[in-house]
């Protein structure tokens, strides 16, 4: 008899498994941000993992090229999404004789990026999107509302302390123009995108670096750390009296969204214009937003996104202007597993373990039956084991209540209804048992 190699079982680094415990947390927290979405009108939608990698490189360069997982299958050559905006936009140019625009949706679905694997930073990872897609233009108020839907989120996350850093990257292109450095734009917001993580000195090297004299590194810099409150800085760029057109466009459209965001009613403590924040990819091309939890820098941002004004252009002549946000729900979610800052509501899927006494199932299965027609979760064990097995099986489960029956409660049809959490058992029917457990 041949032996069998045994080949050891791992995971590849930068890809998340979790124990059933933390995934009923995680689907928590993935169906609250699909029920917020849900209640401001966006409509569910899911594209392929695998693209054409023709359609999803069309408009990506720099680290995120790099980072794309491509492969070829025959004569295809194929690649794996590395967000959700990019096959939303191929969607839409598509399908944009059947929707109705603006089209509002909303995506949650694994993506994936090579980057380099490290605790926190996933090569696999869910995403939660939302944009609103407009036919030819899309209004600003649109992204105005975008932080009201931050906001209501993370709020039923069961968060309060956060704030939504807000700026318009035709400030940014708009200043670079100004000094003279228009080619470069792109490598500069990528690199001020970085300012809070490295530093200003840092940022200063790494522009320098690419070319840009110290006097125009040094307006830069002053510029994106203006000081104050959201209309402070307002004020402050008008008062600059900058001769550019862009520029000058940014910042009313930035002017008008903020009093937007007022009101829609986001409270002034979770929002400001940070003039530092560009966003690194390379399709936004207005409003732009990062979302931080104010106790927890160290997490960085946890929800970002912005204004797009054509991203479908290598797709369709059709222009197609969107506004969105992302919520990285993998690295949120192992970030505050990690530091015990949530918990689920519910810890086991089960409500009750029916517990069979001997080979007679026939009550237990008319209970369960009867429990789940209720809208009750139940479970029946199967195994012959011990009671004490049985009870530690519930227990390893957090499975809150367990109903015993045997020859005594199929003579009487009354079930053992005990409390796992206090010890505390009683007889009762199956109605009972179940206003007990609706109620709790």
């Amino acid at each position: 008899m041949n032996e069998i190699n045994k080949i050891t079982p791992r995971t590849l680094p930068g890809f998340m498994e979790l124990l059933p415990s933390e995934q009923i947390l995680f689907n928590q927290m993935q169906e609250t941000i699909k029920t917020s979405y849900e209640r401001f009108g966006f409509l569910p939608l899911d594209t392929p993992i695998i693209e054409a990698a023709e359609v999803l490189l069309a408009k990506t360069g720099g680290e995120t090229g790099k980072q794309i997982y491509s492969f070829s299958k025959g004569d295809t050559d194929l690649a794996m999404r590395f967000d959700l905006t990019v096959p939303l936009a191929k969607y839409v140019a598509i399908n944009a004789n059947s929707l109705a625009f603006p089209f509002r949706r909303y995506q949650i679905g694994k993506v994936y990026r090579g980057e380099k694997a490290q605790a926190g930073r996933f090569r696999e990872f869910y995403q939660a999107d939302i944009d609103i897609i407009g036919d030819g233009e899309l209004g600003l108020m649109n992204d105005a509302e975008i932080p009201s839907i931050i906001y209501t989120t993370f709020k039923e996350l069961g968060f309060s302390d956060f704030t939504i850093k807000i700026n318009n990257r035709k400030i940014l292109n708009g200043l670079f123009a100004s000094v003279g450095e228009t080619e470069r734009a792109t490598d500069i917001m990528r690199i001020i995108d970085k300012i809070d993580k490295i530093g200003r000195d840092s940022v200063a090297t790494e522009l320098g670096e690419l070319g840009i004299s110290e006097k125009s590194i040094k307006q830069i810099i002053e510029f994106v750390t203006i000081d104050g409150t959201s209309d402070d800085k307002i004020a402050a760029l008008k008062a600059l009296e900058i001769d550019n057109e862009l520029l000058n466009t940014g910042i009313s459209e930035l002017e008008f969204v903020i009093n937007g965001i007022r009101a829609f009613g986001v409270p002034e403590r979770n929002f400001a214009v940070d003039l530092r924040i560009a966003r690194g990819l390379d399709y936004y091309t207005g409003t732009v937003y990062e979302t931080f939890l104010n106790d927890y820098p160290q997490i960085g941002s946890v929800c970002s996104g912005g204004r797009y004004d054509n991203l479908a252009e290598f797709y369709t002549d059709r222009k197609l202007p969107g506004v969105g946000i992302s919520i990285g729900l993998t690295r949120l979610f192992y970030q505050l597993n990690k530091m015990n800052l949530i918990e689920a509501k519910k810890k086991s899927i089960s409500d009750v373990l029916i517990i069979p006494m001997d080979d007679d199932l026939s009550l237990c299965l008319q209970t369960a039956t009867k429990l789940r027609e209720n809208g009750l979760n139940a479970e029946i064990y199967l195994e012959d084991k011990k009671i004490k097995s049985k009870f530690g099986y519930a227990d390893k489960l957090k499975i809150p209540y367990t109903i015993i029956i045997g020859e005594t409660e199929r003579a009487t049809g009354k079930l053992a209804f005990k409390n796992m959490a206090t010890g505390e058992q009683k007889t009762l029917i199956v109605e009972e048992v179940i206003k007990e457990i609706q109620a709790s």
